[in-house]
Order: structure tokens, then C-alpha cells, then sequence
């Protein structure tokens, strides 16, 4: 069946909660487990070559003076003032209200330089060569870990991070390894830290290792919910020390008690006193449900996503958008339009979806009718289904699908121009070939604010930019009588809709572009002054177009950077090449002013060359751009890592968002691509924020710690990982 009525919901104050038990396992069949936006994907990024300067030794350079050294202080170390739990091994109590205080400490502290914990953070187990050879060669000292890094990490007691999670919080399976059956007692005596390093393989985005890593080099406090008992979170207080104990051995050759670089505390207030006296700690509370006091990336990318693609009226009555989501709710009064629309029909596009027939139509007709004449429940929407982008296949599409096509246009293009008179409404009227005319030569009442009197239709699927781009880009070539290529461009530049489109969406729209021309009510009788010819630069497509992330910036990959053509019909006219230049003809080179085109050099994706050095004149550029009333183009070779570094640097530095939020920005607007600046890149933009607040007199203070951060990165791509 292709139809079905809807009643929205209403919106819902609290969020249910992104994590499952653990965000790095997250199963997105569970109820309220966080969901991948369909049609992502992580390309793969090459790492290029070590630098040429590095080939027979180590990068990087020297390590850096002891005038950069930075000692980070921390309010819960040396322990004095805390009360004591036990002796053997030292375990501290600490109150809610300490707690906040030593994390709102931290997040004012500035972090290690760079080069002072990396390649540390990469992750370089002693067997793993590969690793080793690349990052360390045959220099010893950078195996060593950094004596400037310290951190705080919370452990929940019990593990189940669905509810009752505070800010930054981890698991006790992720940090420690795991407990034998039937050897509680025994594991509690030889409690040991995971070592997290990867054994094989080589990676610069081992995001998943971090919490681990920063636990070591961390003061831990455990808490418990409602249903754990106390007792629990002091035995896991004491395995947590007798682990910390265990890793200075290994890495100091020390066990003294006396020389303790980190402690082991367990907070005395029970969670509900923690949610009523603490807010600002609680990240979901008891019932699971997201606080709104810490920062959830998968609800900021949902909200992102949502905004970007926001529904907006691509052609009279006509709007595209993503699939009504009540968990999110959107500042309507800074979209294009001031409140929240209400629709008539929605159209959803999926893959699961068949093209729609006679009886569907007919079907939502009568819905219609019966709605119009208060047999309906006001709020009930009739809903017509239509195959998503990429389900329709050149060369294999049959006839039948061309004409499900142009039919399910002109019955869309109906109900937008159906006058709302009651005797209108029981007309099976026919549009005429004439523009927007009914069967008696008229045009189509509008109402006191211009628009067409007809019904409004909403064109969406769940993220609002992929599966519905070949219906929208069909009804848009039907309804405005404009060739493929034309509907492209106008869609983006003049619409304002960023979307992806399939190359498979573009042979078939190519193919059947006279047919659907031909249908259009505009059609004027000629085909050939329509469409003469097709530009090149949709020859050179693959279906996306570069993102734009902001007016004035777009994030794309050498493909978008060698279709010069295309750059200038959006309105590009600045090339910022990362790394990778742009392959050119020498007669395209001599249509560019020189002074439009930056390439940074020596910058490879291998975890090595430094990025932050460059933003200043990167920045600069696009800036220069900005002014001069044109739009610049960042890209390295597929646009996920180098560019989206700088692209994610100019959205901090021009909206004033901390990492977490620019990333989560940058991330919804690079569409069907995951973004993936590695680990390196990642620190310096965290690095970079730092800088953000000196340069704006504000006092450092980040909304999430390095080590959340990168949980939360490794979770949202976990479900697009390449399996197997």
C-alpha cells in the first residue's frame, strides 16, 4: 500500500537518551540507541607518504622547550582535605560539589601542546611494529608517556550509562580488563588498566582508545546510580586504585605509595541529590533522558542535520525537507522560514517505497475529501510514498517507472494549484498545458500574501537531502519547465537546498528530461530552445555537489576543485587547495587570477604535519574572499579530514562554537560524507579553541575534555565502519 495516514506527534520535552550501555558498542536497533543518518559513508583516506624530511628518521622535530611545557593543576591533587575510605590500597571520598569544582577546573586548564602528547595518543604498542616504525623509528622517548598530561575521568559503578550518566563518564569495562568469572576476589587484588593500544595495523583516528588512555594519566572518581549499591562503588574504588598502582610500576619502575601521581575518590552523594543539588554535572538523568547541560553529539548532529535541510518551498505550495522529527526542536524565527510550517500531504521518498499508481492517488484523493469535510481528525496527513534516489537504475528502468515518474508530478503539481472553494474541491479537474491554469483558462486564486490557494505538499525523507533528491529534482524540472542541469543549480543556488543526487538519479533525469519537459504545464512547444545543449561540467558529476558550510565556504574533494565550470556557476571563485593541487589545463590556469587560488604545502594525512600553523593565512583567505563578494572552496583529495579541519577552524572562529558544536555543524553539512579529521588535527582544533577564547578576552573553558570528545567521535562512526 502506498498511502497512509499520519498524525505528527507532539513535541516531546526531553530527548531520549544517545547512549546505550556503552557508547563504543552502540547497537542502533535498540530502542532509543542513537541512529546513523542514512547514507553516510567514510571514504578512506590515505595517509600519503611520511614527510620527505623524516623519511629515514622520526617525525616530528625536536621535542619542544621546557618554556612550552605546560603542567596542567588539577583541585583533586596532591588528596589533602579529602577524607580517607581505605588505606591499603588509598581510596578518597569526595562530595558532588568537589567533583563539580575539579571538572570545572580542568575545562579551564590549558592542554599540552601537540607535540608534547603525540605520538603518544596514536597509540603505539611495543609489538606493534608498524606503528612503532612510523611514529617512533628508533627514538624511545616519544614511546614514553607525557609527564604533562593529567585528567579526571568518572567512572560509573554498575556501568550502565543509559541513564544516570554524568558529564564525560565511562564505563569500568572500558578501562580496566575484564574480571574473571569466579575470580572476583583474585581480579580485585590484581586489578590492571586495559592497554588499549592497538596491536596491529596502522591508524591515525584510533579515537575508541582514548578514554583509556586519558584514565591512565588521570585522578578517577566513581559514583553510582539509585540502584547500585554503595559497597559496589567502593569495591570498584579499590580495583580503580590497586590499577593505578599497577601502571606506575609498569611505566615509573615505582610502586611507593608516597610518590602517587594519581588518586581514586567516591563520590558520597547518591545520584538524586547529585541531579537536584549538581545539575550542571548530569548529562541524562534517571530516566534517561538527555539534560540539555552537556553537549550529546548525536543530538547536535540531529539538530544540525535538521536545520541545514530545514523544509523550505522549493516551487508554489511545493516544499522539501526533512522528515518531521518531534525530538528535535528548531529556532524556526533563524530559518528561512519564521515558524513551523503545517502541511497537507506529505510525500515520503525511501528505498522500501513502490512508484505510486492510480489507486494511490485516488486513495489520498478520497483521504482528502473526507478530511476537507471533517471526517478526519484535523491533524491526520495523508501520506503518499515514492521510491528513494538511487532505487531506479539506468539502463534497466522500464517504461511503467517513467510514466509512475511524470504522473506523481502532475498530481503533485494538482494539489499544489487546487483551488480551496468547496465546489473546486469536488472537481476532478484536469490542469490545462497553459501556466498554472485550471480547465477553464483561469489562474489559480492566491491568497493576501501572493502565494497559490492550493495545498500545501511536503517532499521529504528522514535526513532531508538524499533520498528525496529525485523526486524533488523531477518536480522541479516538471514544475518550472527547466533541463536538468538548470534544476541543479537553481535548486542550490537560488533555493537554497543543499541535497545529493545519486550519478545513477542523473543518467535517468537526463534521459527522460524531453518526456518530463514535455509534461510540464509550461511547456512553450520547444524542446530544443529548452535544453540545447548539456554543459560539461555536469559530464564531470559524480551526483554531489561540494557542501556548502557556510555562505561564503564550501567543503569539497579534488573532484569539485578540477571542475572549474562548475565552481562558477555556484558562485566560487576562490580555490583553497590542502595538500593536494588542483590538476588543471593551462588554459583554465589562465582564466583563475593567481591571487584566487592558495595551495598549502607539505601537508599529508599521516598524523605528522602540524595544520594549526596554517589556519591563520587559510582564514585569511577565505576571509579575503568573503569581502570581495565571492565564495571559496576548501578541499584536499576526498574533503573529510585536511579541509574539513579548516572548514571546522573558520566555523569556530566566525560563529564563536567550541569543538564539539563546530564539528557537529561542519559534519551535518558535508551530507552524505562523515567528516574525519584524525586524532592530531582533532587536538589542535581543540588546541585552536583555546586560542579562540584568548583572542575574544575570555577565560578558557572547554565544554567537553579531550577524552570525551573522541568517545563521542568513535561512536558516532562506528555504525558506518567498514565491517569484517
Amino acid at each position: 500500500m502506498a498511502t497512509q495516514v499520519c498524525a505528527r506527534p507532539a513535541p516531546v520535552p526531553h530527548q531520549q537518551a544517545s547512549s546505550a550501555t556503552s557508547s563504543l558498542s552502540i547497537n542502533t536497533s535498540q530502542a532509543g540507541a542513537p541512529k546513523a543518518v542514512p547514507h553516510k559513508h567514510i571514504p578512506y583516506c590515505s595517509p600519503g607518504p611520511r614527510p620527505a624530511s623524516h623519511q629515514l628518521d622520526t617525525p616530528p622535530a625536536s621535542p619542544p622547550s621546557p618554556t612550552q611545557l605546560i603542567e596542567t593543576t588539577s583541585l583533586t591533587y596532591p588528596p589533602h582535605g579529602f577524607d580517607k575510605l581505605s588505606e591499603d590500597p588509598p581510596v578518597y571520598s569526595i562530595t558532588a560539589a568537589k567533583l563539580a569544582q575539579a571538572a570545572d577546573h580542568l575545562a579551564t586548564q590549558p592542554l599540552p601542546a601537540a607535540q608534547q602528547v603525540f605520538p603518544w595518543l596514536h597509540g603505539l604498542h611495543a609489538e606493534n611494529q608498524l606503528q612503532l616504525a612510523f611514529f617512533t623509528a628508533r627514538k624511545k622517548a616519544l614511546r614514553r608517556t607525557p609527564r604533562c598530561v593529567r585528567g579526571l575521568t568518572i567512572v560509573k559503578a554498575g556501568g550502565d550509562l543509559s541513564h544516570s550518566k554524568l558529564k564525560g563518564a565511562v564505563a569500568a569495562e572500558e578501562i580496566l580488563c575484564p574480571v574473571q568469572a569466579g575470580k572476583e576476589r583474585k581480579n580485585e587484588e590484581i586489578a590492571e588498566f586495559m592497554d588499549a593500544d592497538p596491536k596491529d595495523g596502522f591508524g591515525v583516528r584510533n579515537f575508541q582508545i582514548q578514554a583509556c588512555k586519558m584514565a591512565t594519566v588521570s585522578d578517577l572518581v566513581v559514583y553510582r546510580d539509585g540502584q547500585t549499591p554503595r559497597e559496589a562503588a567502593v569495591r570498584l574504588a579499590r580495583r580503580l586504585a590497586r590499577a593505578q598502582n599497577s601502571w606506575q610500576k609498569k611505566i615509573d619502575g615505582s610502586s611507593s605509595e608516597g610518590v602517587r601521581r594519581f588518586n581514586t575518590f567516591v563520590v558520597s552523594d547518591d545520584h538524586s541529590s547529585i541531579e537536584r543539588n549538581q545539575p550542571g554535572l548530569v548529562a541524562l538523568d534517571s530516566n534517561g533522558c538527555i539534560t540539555g547541560k552537556v553537549t550529546d553529539f548525536f543530538h547536535s548532529e540531529r539538530v544540525e542535520m535538521c536545520s541545514m535541510s530545514a523544509a523550505s518551498e522549493i516551487s508554489p505550495n511545493v516544499w522539501l525537507g526533512p522528515t518531521p522529527d518531534p525530538g528535535v526542536d528548531l529556532d524556526f524565527s533563524a530559518l528561512p522560514c519564521p515558524k513551523e510550517p503545517k502541511f497537507d500531504i506529505m510525500v515520503e521518498a525511501s528505498d522500501m517505497a513502490q512508484l505510486p499508481d492510480g489507486k494511490a492517488f485516488q486513495l489520498v484523493d478520497d483521504m482528502l475529501e473526507r478530511k476537507d469535510n471533517a471526517e478526519l481528525a484535523e491533524n491526520a496527513v495523508p501520506q503518499l510514498e515514492f521510491p528513494g534516489s538511487g532505487a531506479i537504475m539506468p539502463p534497466t528502468w522500464s517504461q511503467a517507472e517513467v510514466d509512475g515518474i511524470v504522473a506523481t508530478c502532475e498530481w503533485i503539481h494538482k494539489q499544489a494549484f487546487r483551488w480551496s472553494s468547496p465546489v473546486a474541491k469536488r472537481r476532478d479537474s484536469k490542469l490545462s498545458l497553459g501556466a498554472g491554469v485550471d480547465e477553464d483558462g483561469d489562474s489559480p486564486m492566491t491568497g493576501e500574501d501572493g502565494a497559490v490557494d492550493g495545498r500545501r505538499v511536503l517532499i521529504h525523507c528522514s535526513d532531508g537531502y538524499t533520498e528525496s533528491s529525485l523526486l524533488a529534482l523531477a518536480y522541479y524540472m516538471y514544475a518550472e519547465c527547466v533541463p536538468i542541469h538548470e534544476a541543479w543549480l537553481e535548486l542550490h543556488r537560488d533555493r537554497g537546498r543543499n541535497f545529493f543526487a545519486y550519478a545513477s538519479d542523473v543518467t535517468l533525469l537526463r534521459a527522460i528530461q524531453p518526456r518530463i519537459l514535455q509534461a510540464s504545464p509550461k511547456y512553450s512547444g520547444d524542446l530544443r530552445q529548452l535544453c540545447p545543449s548539456t554543459p560539461d561540467w555536469l559530464d564531470k558529476m559524480d551526483g554531489s555537489l561540494p557542501s556548502r558550510v557556510l555562505e561564503y565556504m564550501y567543503l569539497g574533494n579534488l573532484g569539485h576543485a578540477n571542475n572549474p565550470e562548475l565552481l562558477r556557476e555556484l558562485g566560487i571563485g576562490q580555490i583553497l587547495s590542502v595538500g593536494e593541487p588542483v590538476c588543471w589545463t593551462e588554459e583554465m590556469m589562465d582564466e583563475w587570477p593567481q591571487e584566487n587560488l592558495l595551495f598549502v604545502d607539505k601537508v599529508q594525512d599521516n598524523g605528522v604535519d602540524p595544520l594549526t600553523d596554517e589556519f591563520p593565512r587559510c582564514l585569511e583567505f577565505i576571509e579575503r574572499g568573503r569581502k570581495n563578494g565571492t565564495k571559496t572552496l576548501v578541499h584536499c583529495r576526498v574533503g573529510v579530514s585536511r579541509s574539513a579541519t579548516i572548514c571546522i577552524a573558520e566555523v569556530m572562529n566566525e560563529l564563536g562554537l567550541s569543538l564539539p558544536r563546530a564539528y557537529c555543524f561542519v559534519r551535518a553539512r558535508r551530507l552524505n560524507v562523515i567528516i574525519q579529521p584524525h586524532l592530531r588535527f582533532s587536538y589542535e582544533l581543540l588546541k585552536w579553541e583555546e586560542y579562540q577564547c584568548q583572542k575574544r578576552g575570555q577565560p578558557i573553558r572547554r565544554e567537553l575534555e579531550w577524552a570525551s570528545i573522541a568517545r563521542e567521535i568513535a561512536a558516532m562512526n562506528k555504525p558506518y565502519a567498514r565491517q569484517g
